[in-house]
């Protein structure tokens, strides 16, 4: 895949799962952003397809 593809399907993917997310929403109330974004990345399966997306872009 080239980069710009690449950029369209995250662009996508953070649209379609990641905007309205209940989850990120409840712990960054709960927890703070920082546990949010840390839940996000290594635990989401959304978050970890985007962390693989980067290291491709990378």
């Amino acid at each position: 895949m080239n980069k710009k593809l690449i950029r369209l399907e995250v662009g996508e993917i953070l649209d379609t799962y990641c905007q309205d997310c209940f989850l990120k929403s409840y712990f960054r109330k709960e927890y703070g952003k920082k546990y949010a974004q840390s839940f996000c990345i290594n635990k989401c399966t959304v978050g970890q397809k985007l962390k693989n997306y980067g290291q491709k872009l990378s």
